[in-house]
């Protein structure tokens, strides 16, 4: 993140994505941000959405909780229960909270070979796993012509494009995952935006695919509630 003029259109993303940036140099900023009432990129709802960069973090929520969302994060993000409490506080009843790894790059490691289609929107015989995003996808096919492995585009802003790989079962140990999404950075790095790769701390597929295009884990996270299932 050392390029200027990126780091000027990452930290506006940021802004529109969680309500507000930077965050505290410690600790947790709870912010209220209408988006949050809004439909984001699958069309669901995300009534909390944060993001910290190692030293602090920015939540935001409706701006009717701000108060009550902070004081369930003031003793820190990993307590026992703090799912199920932000859950009531927002009405989601039972909840999960919990974070993962953010990514972002302002350049792709060189000498990675482009591969796939590129399709505007979805179209039949694609994988179904790409139907709901609100950007364009990016299929490897095998030599009969079958869906092998994708890229799909989240369009969080005018700025920021979260990159999603799936690559079938088959299809894995040759490269696609990597070529795939160098493929997609680049093109949203041409287009003036900004691609992150978010992933669970735990997924060491993703996080290997994401080290070998160029998406550094710097010690970033995301942070989110989930209805418990």
């Amino acid at each position: 993140m050392s390029d200027d003029g990126f780091d000027q259109r990452l930290q506006e993303h940021l802004r529109s994505w969680v309500g507000a940036w930077p965050p505290p140099d410690s600790g947790v900023r709870v912010v209220g941000d209408e988006d949050r009432l809004r439909p984001t990129w699958d069309g669901s709802v995300r009534l909390l959405q944060g993001v910290g960069n190692g030293d602090g973090t920015v939540i935001s929520v409706p701006p009717d909780h701000v108060s009550e969302v902070h004081g369930a994060l003031s003793e820190g993000l990993e307590r026992e229960g703090l799912g199920n409490e932000l859950g009531a506080i927002l009405g989601l009843g039972d909840a999960v909270f919990s974070g993962g790894v953010f990514r972002t790059t302002s350049r792709v490691e060189p000498g990675i070979e482009p591969v796939g289609t590129w399709f505007e929107e979805h179209e039949a015989g694609l994988p179904e796993w790409l139907k709901p995003f609100n950007g364009p996808r990016l299929v490897a096919f095998d030599e009969d012509g079958a869906p092998i492995a994708g890229v799909g585009i989240k369009v969080h802003d005018s700025i920021g494009q979260e990159l999603a790989v799936v690559t079938e079962e088959a299809a894995r140990g040759k490269g696609l995952a990597r070529r795939l999404v160098a493929t997609a950075a680049r093109r949203v790095l041409g287009e003036g935006g900004v691609p992150t790769y978010l992933h669970e701390h735990s997924n060491v597929a993703s996080a290997r695919v994401a080290d070998a295009v160029g998406f550094a884990d710097t010690g970033w996270t995301v942070h989110g509630l989930w209805p418990r299932s």
